[in-house]
């Protein structure tokens, strides 16, 4: 692991994979701003130091990807002065109706539920990268459960956006990995059992790279689904000149 990717990591003892999507080259030899957009694991257990922690960081907004039946079950992120938080759920099939058969190929399984969260669910991934584009909103975090998959597609969509390549977007995507082994640990310590279907909790690049190369011939490119999915030029580049140095 280099020092980036060390830097890249916000350390806190109850969340597993927060980090910061800064510092990846994009169009025209700008790079990706630190300090604007944020992804990681549910929120909703900083307390203590943790919650100290995480208001230094100005977070001004929190965008919650869970279901709501999650958001109820668990709980959202501490209410703190000048916080603002939007519950968006992406519309898209409990992956039970599909379970992960154990020995195939794990990065065709996640593309192909990623490709069906983004049709079923576009107009919510819209919203959310809309609300990352205003200026207004940032510092953002995005967040889902355990950070990786839905919270992975909105990160993803926003770098490809910003002319970050699909091998930087599928290496941020993959640091999830290392993280979710640490959430597993800290989940298996509760003595509750992941639901049965799930797949591994581990997050091949390959799966980013078959999920955005899809994208496009479907699409045409990521800017092309997401105008279809209702996001406007304007909100685009709004979206290139403050996330972009």
């Amino acid at each position: 692991m280099d020092a980036i990717e060390v830097n890249r990591r916000i350390p806190l003892s109850v969340m597993f994979n927060f980090r910061d999507v800064g510092g990846y080259p994009g169009y025209d030899g700008r790079t990706v701003r630190w300090g604007r957009l944020y992804r990681s694991d549910s929120p909703h257990r900083i307390d203590g130091a943790d919650r100290d922690a995480f208001a230094a960081l100005g977070v001004r907004t929190v965008v919650d990807l869970r279901r709501p039946s999650e958001v109820e079950r668990d709980g959202r992120v501490p209410e703190l002065g000048g916080l603002a938080y939007r519950n968006i759920h992406p519309e898209h099939a409990d992956w039970g109706e599909n379970p992960y058969q154990h020995g195939t190929d794990l990065a065709r399984y996640l593309a192909d539920r990623y490709a069906d969260l983004a049709e079923s669910g576009a107009a919510g991934l819209a919203e959310a990268v809309g609300l990352i584009a205003d200026q207004a909103n940032a510092p953002v975090l995005v967040h889902c459960v355990a950070g990786k998959d839905r919270t992975g597609i909105v990160c993803g969509l926003t770098l490809a956006v910003l002319g970050v390549s699909d091998a930087e977007i599928a290496a941020d995507y993959a640091l999830s990995t290392e993280a979710a082994e640490r959430f597993q640990a800290w989940f298996d310590s509760t003595g509750k059992q992941m639901r049965p279907g799930l797949p591994p909790l581990t997050t091949p690049a390959g799966a980013m790279v078959l999920f955005l190369a899809e994208l496009r011939q479907r699409h045409g490119s990521v800017e092309g689904y997401l105008r279809h999915a209702g996001l406007t030029d304007t909100q685009l580049t709004a979206l290139r000149d403050h996330l972009l140095e």
